[in-house]
């Protein structure tokens, strides 16, 4: 999940006191991360907000080697890994999506990540040895996460505990690896909520590399015939056909997160075919299903990031299913160039495109 998000219409012009923002923005969980706050941003804040991404960050980023998640993928096979709370809260919630997915989004899916490389320096197509190998690592059953326990000592790749164990993550078989690329933004977008709440912050904007959540009360645009006017939130959709920027509608929302997986932002070319990073854990292969892109809307971001993965995977009829089994609304947008959406908030402008309610 990229920038395939954006607020649309600026909020800067003609706002009242109250309105005035304070941005900063900062490279975090392997994206850029934006955070705007609306009524005095102080740098105190921003600073926690951002301490924040960076502790996420040590615990679940498959890129430092010394992240909790890359511990589990080094002990695979060997032994159970203490985990913090935290981790353990994204990895049990990973864990139901993919039960209720199917595994069509599974957290074991790092061998198939790594051997694609999409997004890396060296991107490729694999052969079908190298695939189905990676495919018999990728098994959602296989990652064993257990609760408080107490045990003597614990030590696993340098990582050393005595007394209280508050929870473990094991990898049954060696080569098994997590890869929390599709819900980890997620979570960090609703930790930063939790701190926006605590600090009485009236209204903001998170932006985690196209995860986006808008919070808390849209600041109010002045008109010079209706003075104060409250409004929603509009988070444009980017047209996946079209330049960065260029939007095909938009949806007007209160207080909720936004999270799209499109074909259009992380993809490699090879003999002139195309080949984008959201994998089938069916085939190995990048999904091919007519979809170009799934927005998904739910008051939980770290719901959000995982259904867009498990949705846009799944397809219209069984991904929307899905979606609306978890509360959350779906914007399905099409090869063919039909939008079918499930949520009233979404409004189309770019007339290339056709709705489809269903």
């Amino acid at each position: 999940m990229y920038a395939a998000l954006f607020l649309v219409f600026s909020l800067f012009s003609a706002c009242t006191p109250e309105g005035r923002s304070s941005a900063r923005s900062e490279l975090a969980l392997g994206t850029l991360c934006r955070i705007e706050l609306f009524g005095g941003g102080k740098p105190e804040l921003y600073g926690r907000l951002f301490s924040r991404l960076y502790e996420i960050e040590r615990m679940m980023s498959v890129n430092l080697a010394d992240s909790e998640v890359s511990r589990i993928n080094r002990a695979a096979g060997i032994a159970p890994v203490p985990v913090s709370p935290e981790l353990f809260t994204v990895l049990e919630r990973a864990v139901y999506f993919a039960e209720a997915s199917d595994g069509a989004f599974d957290p074991t899916v790092g061998p198939l990540v790594g051997l694609w490389g999409i997004g890396g320096d060296n991107p490729k197509v694999p052969d079908r040895e190298e695939i189905e190998a990676a495919l018999a690592l990728v098994n959602w059953k296989e990652l064993e996460l257990s609760g408080p326990a107490v045990d003597e000592t614990s030590a696993v790749d340098g990582a050393e505990t005595g007394g209280h164990v508050s929870a473990t993550a094991f990898l049954r078989r060696r080569g098994m690896a997590l890869d929390l690329g599709a819900i980890a933004k997620g979570f960090a977008a609703d930790e930063l909520v939790k701190l926006l709440r605590e600090a009485g912050t009236k209204s903001a904007v998170i932006d985690l590399g196209g995860n986006i959540y808008v919070y808390g009360t849209r600041p109010p645009p002045r008109s010079f015939l209706s003075g104060f006017k409250k409004t929603k939130w509009r988070v444009g959709i980017q047209n996946p056909l079209d330049d960065r920027g260029a939007y095909a509608g938009y949806l007007e929302l209160d207080e909720t997160s936004v999270v799209t997986s499109g074909v259009y932002e992380r993809f490699f070319t090879e003999n002139g075919k195309r080949y984008h990073h959201i994998l089938d854990t069916r085939t190995g292969f990048p999904v091919e299903n007519g979809l170009l892109a799934v927005t998904i809307t739910a008051p939980s971001s770290m719901d959000a990031d995982a259904l867009s993965t498990a949705v846009f995977a799944l397809g219209r009829e069984k991904g929307g299913v899905l979606a609306a089994a978890n509360g959350a609304g779906a914007v399905f947008m099409f090869e063919d160039k039909t939008i079918h959406t499930s949520s009233a908030d979404f409004t189309l402008t770019d007339t290339g495109y056709r709705l489809v309610e269903f």
